[in-house]
């Protein structure tokens, strides 16, 4: 977590009993609560005393896992699959750029990011890593869709890799999508547990077109689940 919260330059990560809190301070995401140790029962409860849009939970379970956990009124995120980890020493090196790409990088606030420019200036790709001791986290990896399946993202992961390493860490995690999670896999990296993320809906979004409530389905009783805390689990290489 602080490897993230150093990525996007959010408040030192606060400890919970079920994880973590991070204060982000953006209009769309003031905070964000992480939940390592995950059972129903936390859930329902956090998500009970969140009265705010702004605050998504971020739970390392599959996304119909969930889903059921969910009390009404929350609605599952886009964009989640999985929190991977790579030794970076196993991690591939970045091949030769296609021909009228560049790459640009830079370090800036604990930070190393990469952009890869075409050759008109436009954007192409981007991520960045940030190194907190022995481990690294990378983050904002992107490609535009029109210039996927060039190789982009393998000149990018690699860059970053090479970055993390030489600034003395040894292995790192990221938060992927299933769509990126073939290309890290491809490179070097491994899944360490499912990742979904869910936030409340917009408060008129309860409301049909005709101006009624909609209805909700009534929540089943909070059963008695085994905390999953992936985080614990896995370290990185000595």
């Amino acid at each position: 977590m602080e490897g993230w919260a150093v990525s996007r330059g959010a408040a030192e990560p606060t400890p919970q009993p079920w994880g973590f809190t991070v204060e982000v301070g953006l209009p769309r995401e003031v905070a964000r609560h992480v939940v390592t140790a995950a059972d129903e029962a936390t859930v329902r409860k956090l998500a009970g005393n969140t009265t705010v849009r702004g605050i998504p939970l971020k739970v390392f379970v599959p996304a119909r896992t969930l889903r059921a956990w969910l009390p009404p009124g929350w609605v599952l995120l886009d964009g989640h699959a999985a929190l991977m980890a790579a030794r970076l020493s196993a991690v591939d090196a970045p091949p030769r750029l296609p021909d009228g790409y560049r790459l640009h990088r830079w370090d800036r606030a604990g930070v190393t990011r990469a952009v890869v420019r075409a050759a008109d200036g436009a954007f192409a790709a981007r991520g960045q890593i940030a190194v907190t001791g022995p481990t690294a986290v990378a983050d904002q990896v992107e490609t535009h869709p029109a210039h996927r399946r060039r190789g982009l993202g393998r000149v990018v992961m690699g860059t970053l890799a090479e970055a993390a390493t030489r600034q003395g860490a040894r292995a790192a995690v990221l938060g992927a999508t299933e769509e990126g999670r073939t290309l890290y896999e491809s490179v070097g990296w491994q899944v360490v547990a499912p990742l979904s993320a869910a936030v409340r809906e917009e408060e008129d979004s309860a409301i049909q077109p005709s101006g009624t409530p909609r209805q909700s389905t009534p929540s089943p009783r909070p059963s008695r689940c085994r905390r999953l805390s992936p985080l614990s689990a896995w370290q990185p290489p000595s």
